[in-house]
């Protein structure tokens, strides 16, 4: 036990660098996935996997070899394939007779598959298919979700979560209208879900804001789901936690209505309204009363001139 308990420290410079950008951050990298072929896939799951890494990049690792593994069954491999590669996000892609044109798509919680979901491919039209012109390569896409059962379903809630993850790119702090030049959409309707990836154009619309149209770039699938593995709740909303460091500091006597205004409470000591300075003028002046009563207090008066 001693010797599997025992840190082995880096003997490089360079060892140590990548240790430390592997140890756990406050604020989180962007995720990166890896993209495995099965050991029996087809070509057109081969052409969607290469299609998905096209617009991952460069936040992607693709595996051009075959790996015979099965997720379902056996998840040692996808571990080992993530923490050789730090990627916390994996697609994997399969053809049988049972299950054709089969995608996997899941995440990793501490290199453990947390949640995976598995699709299977109906249509599929490639990036080369479509003539159009195409977004550059790591444009952060906008997304869209359309249907009522992302919402409604605990396994489509599931699934929007981890296509959100999938393809969210890097935290930015601040956009441009020029920048939104890439949206997905999903659609879940009848069972179903339809995968579509437009170009924004921006086109003259004779006033300040511009006309917007939507092109269809690539690539297109409309995908089933079959099998699924998620996360119990407990270990869903440990992967959701957040260090203490993160968490805003709560402020004391501050209160909100419900129209989001804030009120504020100051605690102030005594004051003594007799030494507060006022404005000079003749009407605020000490009266001779208020001089006599100075007097009776114990105050010396001058004295008296005798005759």
């Amino acid at each position: 036990m001693e010797a599997l308990d025992r840190v082995v420290k880096p003997k490089t410079k360079r060892a140590k660098r990548f240790l430390e950008k592997r140890e756990p951050k406050l604020t989180e990298n962007t995720k990166n996935a890896i993209l495995i072929k099965g050991g029996n896939a087809n070509l057109t799951v081969t052409e969607a996997l290469k299609d998905i890494y096209a617009l991952k990049k460069p936040f992607a690792v693709l595996y051009k070899k075959k790996n015979i593994t099965r997720p379902f069954e056996d998840q040692t491999s996808l571990e080992f394939f993530s923490k050789k590669s730090d990627c916390s996000l994996f697609l994997f892609g399969s053809h049988n007779k049972k299950r054709p044109n089969n995608l996997i798509i899941g995440r990793m919680f501490d290199y453990h598959v947390l949640d995976m979901i598995e699709l299977g491919i109906e249509r599929f039209v490639s990036l080369k298919d479509i003539k159009n012109s195409k977004c550059p390569e790591g444009t952060k896409p906008m997304l869209i979700f359309a249907g009522d059962t992302f919402d409604l379903n605990e396994e489509y809630r599931r699934l929007k979560s981890l296509l959100i993850d999938f393809f969210r790119g890097p935290t930015v702090s601040s956009i441009r209208l020029a920048g939104l030049e890439y949206v997905l959409h999903f659609t879940a309707m009848d069972g179903k879900i339809y995968m579509r990836s437009y170009k924004v154009l921006l086109k003259k619309s004779g006033c300040k804001i511009p006309r917007i149209e939507l092109e269809e770039m690539g690539p297109s699938l409309d995908l089933v789901m079959r099998r699924t593995h998620l996360a119990s709740e407990d270990l869903y909303k440990l992967s959701l936690k957040q260090p203490k460091a993160l968490k805003p500091k709560k402020k004391k006597n501050i209160s909100h209505d419900v129209f989001g205004t804030s009120y504020g409470r100051i605690h102030m000591q005594k004051q003594d309204l007799s030494k507060l300075q006022t404005r000079k003028m003749k009407g605020l002046k000490r009266r001779p009363a208020a001089k006599m009563t100075e007097e009776d207090e114990g105050i010396n008066p001058k004295k008296s001139k005798s005759i």
